[in-house]
């Protein structure tokens, strides 16, 4: 391309202009789940009633939240059933965005398989963000999560996306540190991850695994020991 050639201009979208394409999204994906019938795979109706899902916590009008919990409920037990276990950390990530009464429990069930399972590591680090998010600043459950991210993106990618993502998840480590202990340089941070037990795999999972837990409150929506029971290495 020379440098004569004009570039087109990015066409400006008005946040109304937003909400209408994505009402008309919506009323395509209702659509289409209206069509489906029990003869259809039940894939099909957990894949829409996901996006349809989506659309709505982006929409964010009275109702939806609620409407999109009880259908990215049933998507997630459709995924669970066929052991499509990405998706299903996929859902629990909606429902935690639900912000309904149940979705601490929904973050913890999806933290569960997306830390067992080896599913993408993006996915895994978003839902260990989110419970950092939600942890008070001085707890030790944040400083947990940030830990474990950092070590599945240097167990789970490989090349420049390992690098790539370790520079993030070093991040989020250190601010994880500043806010829990106002760790402000490297020996400081050198301290705390001994201090706080953070350096042996074989020690922070199982205090994950705590954690996540204590923020289930036994309501598990799969059977973990059975899980265990079939995987590779347990």
């Amino acid at each position: 391309m020379s440098d004569s050639t004009p570039v087109d201009p990015v066409e400006f979208t008005a946040s109304d202009d937003s909400r209408q394409l994505l009402k008309q999204e919506l009323a395509q994906r209702q659509a289409q789940l209206m069509q489906l019938t029990p003869a259809n795979d039940p894939l099909e109706r957990a894949n829409v009633q996901y996006e349809i899902a989506e659309i709505m916590l982006e929409l964010e009008e009275p109702g939806m939240r609620e409407a999109a919990w009880g259908m990215t409920r049933e998507s997630f037990e459709i995924y669970r059933d066929r052991e499509y276990w990405e998706d299903a950390v996929r859902c629990c990530d909606v429902l935690f965005r639900c912000d309904l009464p149940a979705s601490v429990p929904a973050l913890g069930n999806g933290l569960w398989l997306a830390v067992t399972y080896p599913i993408s590591p993006e996915v895994t680090i978003i839902m260990l963000n989110h419970l950092i998010d939600a942890t008070p600043p001085k707890a030790d459950g944040a400083a947990v999560a940030a830990t474990v991210a950092h070590y599945i993106a240097d167990l789970r990618l490989e090349g420049e996306k390992r690098d790539s993502m370790m520079f993030l998840t070093s991040a989020m480590l250190g601010k994880v540190a500043e806010r829990h202990s106002n760790v402000n340089s490297q020996e400081a941070m050198n301290l705390w991850l001994n201090r706080l037990d953070l350096l042996d795999p074989k020690v922070f999972l199982p205090r994950l695994g705590q954690v996540i837990d204590a923020i289930v409150e036994n309501q598990w929506w799969y059977d973990r020991d059975e899980l265990r029971a079939r995987l590779p290495v347990h």
